[in-house]
């Protein structure tokens, strides 16, 4: 991979731009006026500037308009630091970030300082890599820097490529890099959304409804990313087949914000609305949101929320075992899961408060263990959680085989609703049957509820080892190097 750092004054290792004078202009004098063009043609700004940015990383002679509604919005924000997620196009990355080697980017505005305390403090929660051979290779991160420097004049950039992610991983990032945003921090996604073409494997409408289709399949990922639904936008891409090629770094934001975050489309375009040709295009799509990153750092890391109360009243957990069993008896009766909104009428405030949850299952006369499906950080409102991860847990864990219609009778359903998880400096700090907890390491990752240890009678070193092995990690892997999460439990069944 090409590496085309240098070293400056002070011996700051600075990383040059690789697509100055391709993707775009290679002078300020021309930056400024393409720039200045675009954001010409964008509407005035209302309301304070967001703080979340989804902008599009094409050739600015593509998507700098589109990405310039964005832009707009952010003129002279007091942000101090932006968290720039985007993914990899050329290098192979599994469940992990890379960020550079180098302190400092560089475009035609000049040096843009990288926050390497803001990095090594990511790199304590999650498996981070750096890299200049990646970064100098990365389009989505490059082709971002100019129109920040534009808007913001006195900021540092967190840059971090992410390739493919498991929804745990996903969770893990989000957890590491929630530790460093607050409220003077600018979150942005460097995203295309549908590649459409026979060179990108995707081309499934039939001539003359291909620009249409593609629309229809974006503004319906968008409508799950708007919500801050990360297993929706997951099942939806999954469904179209849609090829947005900045979906990891897309569920990780989705992991990272607060409940009540939403998104509002800014601008939609593709590379075809001037041609026409729809056998070939890209499209693009800008959107803004803000988040109460302060919010949710005092409810998911403080002590007081790790020693949250059990809040449910004997009826609601009542309630949300009979919306469990019902929900995976409905599958049996007509081959279809419930909407996630079948239950609203009978939720509470307090079932309608957003927490993460495992839904399992045991065999009722030998107490075995027969589905277990959870999330661990809080993405909807419990009551669906536990329907929707009821249904996974009954078909889905691929332990085991589906559940069978003459088994339902015979199987006992238990709900772990959980509190926020939070980062531990050590194995040490895990209380057993007080804490749930996450292991991970080299881009692996496992996860135990409370019970399980109590449940098997282990210590605390035989559960870390457990934990190590769950994660395809070697036994005593647990003792150097790994990162631990925990979090307690809200345990209730029909038992």
């Amino acid at each position: 991979m090409q590496d085309n750092s240098s070293t400056g004054r002070a011996g700051l290792r600075v990383l040059g731009s690789t697509i100055a004078g391709s993707w775009y202009p290679a002078t300020a004098e021309a930056l400024d006026a393409v720039i200045q063009d675009c954001l010409a043609k964008t509407p005035e700004p209302k309301g304070p500037p967001p703080n979340i940015l989804i902008l599009p990383h094409a050739g600015y002679a593509y998507s700098a308009q589109t990405a310039a509604y964005g832009i707009r919005q952010i003129l002279g924000a007091p942000f101090k630091r932006v968290l720039l997620l985007a993914p990899s196009h050329r290098a192979a990355i599994s469940n992990g970030l890379v960020a550079p080697e180098s302190d400092a980017v560089s475009t035609p505005y000049g040096r843009l300082e990288v926050d390497r305390e803001a990095i090594h403090q990511i790199a304590g929660g999650m498996d981070l890599k750096c890299s200049d051979g990646v970064h100098a290779n990365e389009h989505a991160t490059q082709i971002q820097y100019p129109m920040l420097q534009y808007a913001l004049k006195d900021f540092k950039i967190v840059p971090l490529v992410i390739g493919q992610m498991d929804p745990l991983a996903a969770r893990r990032a989000a957890a590491a890099l929630r530790a460093i945003v607050d409220e003077a921090t600018l979150v942005v996604v460097s995203s295309d959304f549908t590649h459409y073409g026979e060179d990108f494997d995707y081309a499934p409408f039939p001539a003359g409804e291909a620009l249409s289709r593609a629309r229809q399949a974006d503004f319906a990922a968008f409508e799950r990313i708007r919500a801050g639904d990360a297993a929706g936008f997951a099942d939806c891409l999954d469904a179209s087949g849609a090829t947005i090629c900045g979906r990891h770094p897309i569920t990780v934001l989705l992991e990272m914000m607060p409940p009540g975050t939403a998104l509002e489309r800014l601008h939609y375009a593709t590379s075809s609305d001037e041609s026409g040709d729809d056998s070939r295009f890209v499209c693009y799509l800008c959107a803004a949101g803000r988040a109460d990153w302060d919010g949710r750092r005092k409810g998911g890391d403080s002590a007081a929320a790790d020693k949250e109360a059990d809040y449910l009243t004997p009826e609601e957990k009542r309630a949300l075992l009979r919306f469990a069993r019902e929900s995976i008896r409905h599958v049996f009766e007509t081959g279809k899961a419930l909407a996630s909104d079948h239950f609203a009428a009978e939720a509470t405030e307090n079932l309608r408060r957003p927490m993460g949850c495992f839904v399992t299952l045991n065999t009722r006369r030998s107490h075995d263990l027969r589905g277990c499906i959870g999330e661990i950080v809080a993405q909807r409102p419990l009551y669906q959680a536990v329907t929707a991860l009821a249904v996974h847990s009954a078909f889905g864990d691929r332990r085991f085989r589906p559940l069978e219609p003459s088994e339902l009778d015979g199987i006992d359903i238990e709900i772990s609703a959980l509190t926020p998880e939070r980062a531990v400096d050590s194995w040490r700090d895990i209380e057993i049957g007080r804490h749930g907890m996450t292991l991970s390491k080299r881009g692996r990752m496992a996860v135990f509820l409370p019970q399980v240890a109590p449940e098997q009678g282990w210590t605390l070193e035989e559960t870390l080892t457990q934990l190590a092995l769950k994660a395809g990690l070697r036994p005593d892997d647990w003792r150097n190097g790994a990162q631990f999460t925990v979090f307690e439990a809200i345990v209730f069944g029909e038992k």
